[in-house]
């Protein structure tokens, strides 16, 4: 890689603070001297977290104001500020399923709409699990489901499963079942 492809940051105006997000219009230098605008949501990060009971993904099911319907997904949530995104992938399995994980292991960092935003999710994989108590956050209202690799399927190809991290999980865990059945 060159830098050719590099911009210049020369200005930043900050448009909007929410909750969860900011959004900031950049004034950059192009590589040939040009100058144009990119606007930028700004996100703390987020986890997500592929865990299974009895050989069954576990899943959240929750309306998704911006999607306008409900929409099946692995358990996530963002991180607190200064928050380890282990320790945030193991609350959030807890909040949202009840399940808590004896070992947390990383899969993999991707991001999710790098032409317009910084959010990174961190996802990790829970195994050994034990079963306790939901205790979603006061504005979250979610169903719990264990779903086989079949009906995973089945719901991606139907649209039912439309989430990219949800997406992204499942095809680590078909790259998974690949390799074990190939040993």
């Amino acid at each position: 890689m060159t830098n050719k492809l590099i911009e210049t940051t020369i200005s930043t105006e900050p448009v909007f603070t929410g909750k969860v997000i900011s959004l900031q219009v950049d004034t950059v230098e192009l590589p040939d001297g040009s100058k144009a605008t990119r606007e930028i949501v700004k996100h703390p990060g987020a986890v997500a977290v592929l865990a299974f009971h009895q050989d069954r993904l576990l899943m959240v099911d929750q309306y998704r104001q911006a999607m306008g319907r409900c929409e099946l997904e692995i358990p996530a949530g963002k991180l607190e500020k200064g928050e380890d995104p282990m320790e945030a992938a193991a609350r959030e399995l807890e909040e949202e399923t009840g399940y808590r994980c004896e070992r947390m292991t990383h899969l993999h960092s991707f991001y999710t709409a790098p032409g317009f935003s910084n959010e990174i999710i961190h996802l990790y994989l829970a195994e050994e699990l034990t079963s306790g108590e939901m205790s979603p956050d006061e504005d979250e209202f979610l169903e719990v489901y264990e779903v086989s690799f079949e009906e995973a399927q089945q719901y991606i190809a139907e649209g039912r499963i439309a989430d990219a991290k949800t997406m992204v999980a499942f095809y680590i865990w078909q790259q998974r079942l690949s390799q074990v059945a190939g040993k």
